[in-house]
Formats: C-alpha cells, structure tokens, sequence
C-alpha cells in the first residue's frame, strides 16, 4: 500500500484531534473529487512499518492526547489496500486503548467484500459512499454528498 499523506496532528477529518492518513488509490475517481491526487495506486510513499509505527505511537503520545485515527484516501477499501488497512486497524485496537477509527470509502457497505467487512468490523464510524457532485451540500458534516451515509457501529458516550 502506498499513502499519499499522514497528519499527525488533525482537527479536521472527524471530531476531536486524530491521526490521520490519506491512502492512495481508488477505483471510483468520482468526479468533482477533491483528492484526486489519490486515485493512482503509486501515488505518495510506500507504507512501511515504521510509518506504522509512527501512527500507533503519535495515538499514544501523551503530550498531544488524541481521539483517534481517521483512514482517507484514496479509497483505505481499494482491494490492494485491505490488507494494510486491517492491520494497522488491528494493532490500533491492540495497543492504542480508547482510541476510535473513522473510515471514509466510496464502497457502500452494503456491497463490501468479506475481506473489506473485516476491516468495517474493526471500525467505529464508516462514511460511505461515492461523492456525487450532483449532490453536493457545503453543509453536510463529514461527509461531502447527501448520498452518503455515516454508519456509527461503535460510539462511545461522548460522540
């Protein structure tokens, strides 16, 4: 898997102050898309382990108490990222206690594969669905269309 950024520091990209990591590539290339610099599966630096690394132990950092993790793209479902993405996934729920994840895909959950379902089994707050400029609304939290939806799978009380 390549990534094309990472923000260690965000306030951005879900509520509260996260980590967040903006993969590369994605087959939906939605157009009006404000990332397209995604799309290409080449596109960025390749994610090693120490860039993992460094994601689990920014969420650590005690000096600058983050939320959680927010996984952008690019698309963090594209068939060739799943493997990275449930991995990393995995050892933030293992070692990053409280931490929630965010995930944003142009897949619906309702179409995932049983490979991309693990990851959504592991995540807190999915946002899916294509952007359709059509449908656009500024307003929106979140989320860039109104044909997107945001599926809460695990909340805790303060979300």
């Amino acid at each position: 898997m390549n990534y094309h950024n990472y923000y260690p520091v965000d306030i951005v990209n879900g509520p509260g102050t996260r980590v967040t990591l903006f993969v590369s590539g994605c087959v939906h290339q939605c157009k009006g898309c404000y990332n397209q610099s995604t799309w290409r599966l080449d596109a960025g630096h390749p994610f090693t382990q120490e860039m993992e690394d460094k994601i689990i132990s920014d969420l650590n950092d005690t000096r600058i108490k983050r939320r959680g993790l927010s996984l952008s793209g690019g698309d963090p479902l594209h068939p060739q990222n799943v493997a990275a993405v449930l991995k990393l996934v995995k050892r933030v729920r293992q070692e990053c206690v409280g931490k929630d994840i965010w995930l944003w895909s142009g897949y619906l959950l309702s179409e995932l594969t049983p490979e991309q379902q693990q990851v959504a089994n592991l995540i807190d707050v999915m946002v899916d669905g294509k952007y359709e400029q059509a449908q656009r609304n500024p307003s929106l939290v979140w989320k860039g269309s109104e044909n997107q939806v945001i599926h809460y799978f695990k909340l805790d009380s303060d979300n």
